[in-house]
């Protein structure tokens, strides 16, 4: 059943055996697991179904500290289905997705060199809840190694010695989220979703040991109670935190704080721009159909080259993916394009007044090349088809030698967990009268090392290969960002057995709370560089597996206590 808060009386008090906040993917594969079960459900969401209106778009605002700014209201989807609702990777005719795949192995083990690494369990762990949510994700069979899905048309590359690899990602519709499962959901019998609702503060009892009751309210102006047994944040990796901040009426520093840990290790997966891979054999092109988007009778999927587990834990390095893009000859950048380029980054700025002359004089006299580059692109003129991250097909072109001689190279990248980078709560106020989110975060030392290691092992393995040269492109002395996040926003509630060195135990329950749970990539420890949804999903599945272990067992109890009183 699905109910608009805004129609509820003021003051009203909800009972409810499960509170969900939050209804991505993460809330709704929760939901749709205790769907049918013998207790109540409640889903809060705090938009409708629709694009949110201005208003409810401006509780995701954030204020910010530093230059590397990662987090934009507008990827952060407050209405029904969460950000599936803006995942826009073409995956097939009229249909838009997400590119999925689970963490690597070396992502859950506790690494030298990485502080702060180490999940409080192994990968095989949590595989029979990946094929489960793989199936949630509408994605194909539960495999990513290149083996089972090349063939002799399109074989993956071949490296020498096992430092580098391809890996597969597989797409799944968003659809599947904000459509479907919502229709599921609203035919479910003990599920109650409530629309325009935003939990605003988390009550508990005077030890702070139990959640009582979720405060909510609404933009319009009423509020009410939900009165749950259990309570599952699942409202992502910015607003789960903001949400145990700003509940800081019985433990100041906000609810599951008492380490000062809430908010603290934020991550993102910074998009970098590598620069181009140039094949030794243009007919390579002809062969590299397993690194384009397409769709195969098993599924919709597509290559990129990453690191062998045993390559980062020997090595020491970053997880890092890469990513190609065919381009045409035309591509290859003029001294003109390439002083455009300078100008609007930091290397421009960088190199002072006489090197920023020297750019403008550059474009000025390279007007004409920057004109026809740009026109090129925007109109398609001679280029049958400009791949990108959301869009590919390329391969299926004939003559693929005589348009495309170079790869452009984009990097999916770890950002390393540190203290520093974190969600606060900001001075200014939101429109329900609630501190905003603060982010401080930097791009740090190491990871910036790491992505120039990361490319310099892959230009390495390239030439040993005889594959050709990867010419790799920086801003002066740093490597390019394409965007500093990706909205996948991770680690700000992480997991450890510690209390002292995490916010929610291996089952993903807050710490010194008996009844709130978080599930969320919030929770992730570290995060490689894939998207996080298949494993968010994941985790939600595990969790709903406890929630009704441990209803079943409440519920039993309670009516073994009727018998033996009558």
């Amino acid at each position: 059943m699905l109910i608009d808060a805004r129609t509820l009386s003021a003051d009203e008090t909800i009972e409810t055996e499960v509170c969900i906040i939050g209804t991505g993917p993460a809330g709704l594969s929760l939901a749709r697991e205790l769907a049918g079960q013998d207790f109540r459900v409640c889903l809060l969401e705090s938009g409708g179904l629709d694009l949110p209106d201005p208003d409810t778009e401006s509780l995701a605002e954030v204020e910010t500290e530093g230059d590397f700014v990662q987090v934009f209201p507008d990827r952060r989807n407050r209405r029904f289905g969460g950000n599936s609702s803006y995942w826009g990777i073409n995956i097939s005719k009229g249909q838009l997705g997400l590119r999925h795949v689970p963490l690597d192995d070396v992502d859950f083990e506790k690494r030298d060199g990485f502080p702060y690494s180490g999940w409080p369990f192994e990968k095989d762990h949590l595989v029979p809840y990946y094929e489960r949510a793989q199936k949630v994700c509408k994605l194909g069979p539960f495999t990513y190694e290149a083996e089972d899905w090349e063939d002799a048309n399109s074989p993956q590359l071949p490296f020498i010695g096992n430092r580098v690899t391809t890996r597969m990602f597989q797409f799944g519709p968003g659809a599947a989220f904000y459509k479907e499962y919502r229709d599921e959901i609203n035919h479910s019998s003990n599920v109650t979703t409530y629309l325009h609702a935003n939990a605003v503060e988390l009550e508990t009892e005077e030890t702070a040991q139990t959640v009582t009751r979720v405060r909510v309210a609404c933009l319009q102006g009423n509020k009410f109670w939900v009165k749950a047994k259990i309570v599952i944040l699942a409202a992502g990796g910015v607003e789960s935190a903001h949400l145990l901040l700003l509940s800081n009426k019985t433990q100041k520093a906000g609810l599951g704080n008492q380490n000062d840990l809430v908010g603290r290790f934020f991550m993102d997966h910074p998009l970098v721009y590598g620069g181009l891979f140039v094949p030794s054999n243009p007919k390579m092109f002809d062969s590299m159909a397993l690194y384009d988007l397409r769709q195969l009778s098993k599924g919709t999927v597509m290559g990129g080259l990453s690191f062998t587990n045993e390559a980062m834990r020997r090595e020491q390095l970053l997880n890092v993916s890469m990513l190609l893009l065919p381009r045409p000859i035309k591509y290859q950048s003029s001294e003109a394009v390439s002083s455009l380029k300078a100008l609007f980054s930091s290397r421009g700025y960088k190199e002072g007044a006489k090197g920023t002359l020297e750019h403008l004089n550059k474009v000025v006299t390279g007007l004409d090349e920057i004109a026809d580059s740009f026109y090129d692109k925007l109109t398609k003129k001679d280029l049958p088809f400009w791949p990108n991250l959301s869009q590919g097909g390329w391969s299926n072109l004939p003559n693929k030698e005589r348009i495309y001689n170079v790869f452009e190279v984009l990097h999916q990248t770890e950002q390393t967990p540190h203290p520093d980078n974190r969600v606060m709560l900001g001075d200014g106020l939101d429109k329900l009268g609630r501190r905003k989110a603060k982010m401080q975060t930097c791009w740090r030392e190491d990871d910036i090392q790491g992505v120039k290691r990361a490319q310099a092992v892959f230009a390495e393995e390239i030439a040993r290969a005889g594959l050709g040269r990867y010419e790799i492109e920086q801003d002066g002395d740093l490597p390019v960002i394409s965007t500093a996040g990706t909205s996948h926003h991770l680690g700000t509630t992480r997991m450890d057995v510690d209390p002292k060195q995490g916010v929610v135990d291996e089952n993903c329950k807050v710490h010194g709370v008996s009844n709130l749970f978080i599930a969320s990539s919030a929770v992730f420890p570290t995060g490689g560089y894939g998207n996080p949804t298949l494993t968010i999903v994941a985790l939600a599945i595990r969790i709903a597996e406890r929630v009704k272990a441990t209803m079943n067992t409440q519920t039993k109890t309670a009516k073994q206590q009727v018998e033996s009183a009558s």
